[in-house]
């Protein structure tokens, strides 16, 4: 798995610290509390040099090879007024690269007082984004990247250092379960199969103490699960449907995750351009290991059940087409009007099988449409629920791990487009509000869906190849979902 910084919250500076990085606001002095004198005022001569303004981003640095002599860097981050936990944020990742690329192997970061920096909850939005500084997906690479930060302390502000060294290690969770997920969603199609990723949730099972269920395609047509089998006839690498569960509490709560391991978009192909991005359209099961591991490092005290359709969306003799009608698992039929509409086919009946287990909770992640993508962009993801109570918390929780959500329309003229002609329903509805009728799509397989939540993850899911410097799997939803859980399992 991509590896994770931990950082160490410290009282007072280590006496190996190779690198002290400090903060500093707009027209004030730096963040300097608790420093030797002989930092501080390295610190203070940094930002004495002409031009150093304090703005964000701006870097100053006093550097000798005099034995002894502390190296510094000084960030501007910009007025006080207008700074946030956004900000801060993305000044530890740029301070962590900076000192990475550089070559430091010891780095100490000051935190200067702030609103944004005090508390718990921030402490761990800045400490998970410290920490997952670190990851690089290297699988592949012959030579693994050597300018990577190893390890990493942080001075809190004055008063704050339980609430660090608490948060550090909720931060550590959270931050290898994103690293999973990351992992897995980064491995291309030629390896990560539906059923290596069958396989990789085992090994997760057999690491974190759940009871594994897979259901092979001689299975899943025993149990009439016709939707995967459907979007995973065209194959040679046949559709998997795996099971998890475990945890004790008197609370149950199942996630679903969409797991398309590849998706041309079947005899409804996609246009080649971006094509080589659809191996992060099992990003929905990826994400769903990812809060796994979380939940396990957490410790929370909720039962859990994880399911991951997966299959491979392929043009093939054996491929399902438009026109064909398809019955799913829980007995609706559905007339496939597109080929490349498959991931709720394959939800359909991974959400059917958990909604018959009647959980407390049912909350599913999905890939699922470009529409949504067009109405929020590629930094939040739709939430689309029935209820209320539910999408305040999944909002709370996202505010709270700054993973943004935005909650988007279920109404009954998204239910009526969705009616089929030949069968009960079809699976797309022409181009308007495409999002809210894949939404409603799947409300169809959750009996009466009062406490069930879609959230379409397609945009923030990955960076696309067209931002080559943050290409990749972002881990999206793996701290929103742990927020939400902890909140959940806070009131048991």
């Amino acid at each position: 798995m991509g590896e994770v910084l931990r950082p160490r919250i410290v009282r007072k500076p280590p006496a190996n610290t190779d690198l002290f990085v400090v903060g500093c606001f707009a027209r004030e002095a730096p963040a300097t509390a608790g420093l030797p004198s002989r930092v501080a005022t390295a610190a203070r001569q940094a930002v004495e040099r002409r031009g150093f303004m304090g703005r964000d981003g701006q870097r100053a640095s006093t550097r000798s090879s005099a034995p002894g002599t502390p190296q510094v860097e000084v960030w501007g981050l910009g007025r006080r007024s207008s700074c946030d936990l956004a900000r801060l944020g993305r000044w530890l990742e740029r301070a962590a690269a900076a000192a990475g690329r550089d070559g430091f192997g010891r780095v100490l970061v000051v935190l200067p007082e702030h609103e944004a920096l005090s508390g718990r909850e921030h402490a761990v939005v800045l400490l998970r984004r410290l920490a997952s500084t670190r990851y690089r997906f290297e699988e592949f690479r012959a030579k693994p990247d050597r300018h990577v930060l190893r390890s990493a302390s942080v001075l809190p502000p004055a008063g704050q250092a339980a609430a660090y060294r608490e948060a550090a290690k909720i931060a550590v969770a959270v931050a290898r379960g994103a690293a999973l997920t990351r992992d897995l969603a980064n491995t291309p199609a030629n390896v990560a199969t539906p059923e290596w990723m069958a396989e990789r949730a085992i090994e997760l099972a057999g690491e974190i103490g759940l009871e594994a269920v897979v259901l092979d395609e001689k299975q899943l047509a025993e149990k009439g699960m016709g939707g995967i089998l459907a979007v995973g006839g065209g194959s040679a690498r046949p559709p998997r449907l795996v099971r998890l569960s475990g945890g004790d509490g008197p609370v149950a709560v199942s996630l679903v995750g969409k797991g398309i391991t590849f998706d041309t978009g079947g005899i409804s192909i996609k246009p080649a351009r971006t094509m080589d991005e659809m191996k992060f359209d099992k990003s929905g099961a990826c994400t769903v290991l990812g809060v796994a591991r979380a939940v396990h490092e957490l410790g929370l005290p909720l039962r859990m059940r994880y399911y991951l359709p997966l299959a491979e969306n392929m043009p093939d003799g054996r491929a399902y087409r438009p026109g064909d009608i398809v019955r799913c698992y829980n007995g609706k039929t559905v007339e496939v009007l597109n080929t490349d509409a498959e991931g709720r086919m394959i939800l359909a009946d991974a959400l059917a099988w958990a909604e018959e287990e009647s959980p407390d909770w049912l909350v599913d992640y999905a890939t699922l449409t470009g529409a949504c993508v067009v109405a929020l962009g590629q930094n939040g993801a739709g939430l689309f629920t029935p209820a209320d109570d539910l999408a305040e918390d999944l909002l709370a929780a996202a505010a709270e791990a700054q993973e943004p959500l935005w909650r988007l329309p279920l109404w009954r003229e998204f239910s009526r487009a969705i009616r089929g002609q030949h069968g009960d329903l079809r699976n797309v509805a022409g181009r308007w509000g495409g999002a809210s009728t894949a939404a409603a799509f799947l409300a169809e397989f959750v009996g009466k869906p009062r406490r069930w939540a879609h959230l379409d993850i397609a945009g923030p899911a990955y960076r696309p190849r067209a931002r080559p410097k943050t290409f990749g799997a972002t881990g999206f939803g793996v701290a929103l979902s742990a927020a939400w859980l902890t909140r959940i399992a806070g009131r048991v």
